[in-house]
């Protein structure tokens, strides 16, 4: 399994807002994660119409978490976020053209394969991710984006 990267970009986005504990511009999270911005405002905009971050435009405006970390679940971001989860052709009913789909098991290992993905991201919350030496890393990456 391979997460796109806009689910990279998504979960890399609520880690610097975590740890950053502060309202922030989206300029700021793209030069400190080398992201696109007009990517960026994509994926901000997909998590606060979520619910996980909240955005506000103009002056003293910005982006920030709307929840704690320990409260935003990792497996629901991913599901959000990732557009599909076919990851093999006769996953998608419309598109499947596999000539074994009647008779083939792989894809039932598969998706016991997927569930058990998404079992263990559900496991974890944001807060479990975070680490006192990123934030060393985040104050870094701000004075290197200041300088």
């Amino acid at each position: 399994m391979r997460l796109t990267k806009y689910s990279d970009y998504s979960l890399r986005t609520l880690i610097y807002l975590a740890l950053a504990d502060r309202r922030c511009t989206i300029d700021e999270v793209a030069r400190s994660y080398d992201i696109p911005k007009n990517h960026l405002i994509k994926v901000v905009n997909q998590l606060a119409l979520a619910g996980y971050v909240d955005s506000s435009r103009g002056k003293g405006g910005g982006i920030q978490l709307a929840d704690e970390p320990i409260n935003i679940n990792i497996g629901d971001v991913v599901r959000e976020t990732e557009q599909s989860f076919d990851i093999v052709e006769c996953f998608s009913p419309g598109k499947n053209k596999c000539v074994l789909t009647p008779s083939c098991k792989l894809s039932s290992v598969l998706s016991e394969a997927l569930n058990q993905f998404m079992f263990v991201l559900d496991e974890y919350t944001l807060e479990d991710v975070l680490r006192p030496k990123m934030r060393v890393l985040l104050s870094i990456d701000k004075a290197k984006a200041l300088a």
